[in-house]
């Protein structure tokens, strides 16, 4: 019912909209942003930024705040705060939700190769050729010691530690139009896209494929059950029915 508060786990997109969408329907909103990023997009309503000290502190936020409902929208590849979000609720007696975009599937004109995980991904790249690695800046490591292959790598803020000096960063923050993936793949002279299968917009894919070159793509950690909602607009039809 509106009135009600509601704890939205965020930092993507979609939490950024949902956030905006449930206080439109009169809903107290909270959003809790992990902090990773320095300056991140802030979303409408009250934000909390930093950790929560795993599934027990959560819950113990959702009873002194009066929670009616927690909204679990991070990113597809967070699972340990899925986990926690699902143990939390439990642990509380508030219902979870998960807003959770679709995952990729290849079309018609795609080279995809997946993988379990990025150090399957690392391995399975060979020797010699330039990789544009999209897997954001914590998901660095297993390709630091890959001395024999050029890497290009896109990062909303620089990693710490430091990328090899032979390694070139792009740093950007998405949406990104397939004329601009194009380019960029062009310029960079990439031979193979790695990416983790987020979701969302796919333009890098489009272009990967215009161009005719492989992606080795990480598939989706597996996440606790829980009721889930694809957009935004169904979120609000899924937050109605709990509530």
């Amino acid at each position: 019912m509106p009135g009600e508060r509601i704890l939205v786990l965020g930092g993507t997109g979609e939490a950024r909209a949902l956030a905006g969408a449930l206080a439109g329907e009169g809903f107290a909103v909270t959003s809790s942003l992990a902090g990773v990023t320095a300056s991140p997009l802030l979303p409408q309503g009250e934000v909390r930024i930093g950790g929560f000290g795993g599934a027990e502190g959560v819950a113990q936020y959702l009873l002194r705040q009066g929670m009616a409902l927690l909204c679990d929208a991070t990113h597809p590849f967070a699972a340990t705060i899925s986990h926690s979000a699902v143990e939390a609720g439990r642990l509380a007696g508030v219902p979870v939700v998960r807003l959770e975009r679709p995952a990729w599937t290849p079309g018609p004109d795609d080279q995809w190769t997946e993988v379990s995980d990025l150090a399957a991904a690392a391995a399975l790249v060979a020797p010699g050729v330039r990789v544009f690695l999209t897997t954001g800046r914590k998901e660095l490591a297993a390709f630091r010691a890959r001395g024999d292959i050029a890497v290009v790598a896109r990062v909303i803020e620089p990693p710490d530690p430091p990328p090899p000096p032979s390694w070139t960063l792009v740093a950007a923050r998405p949406p990104f139009t397939f004329d601009s993936e194009r380019a960029l793949l062009r310029r960079e002279r990439i031979d193979v896209v790695v990416s983790k299968n987020a979701g969302g917009r796919r333009e890098k894919l489009d272009a990967a494929a215009a161009l005719g070159l492989p992606v080795i793509m990480v598939r989706r950690p597996s996440k606790p059950p829980a009721p889930v909602a694809a957009t935004v607009q169904e979120m609000l039809t899924l937050v109605g029915a709990v509530l």
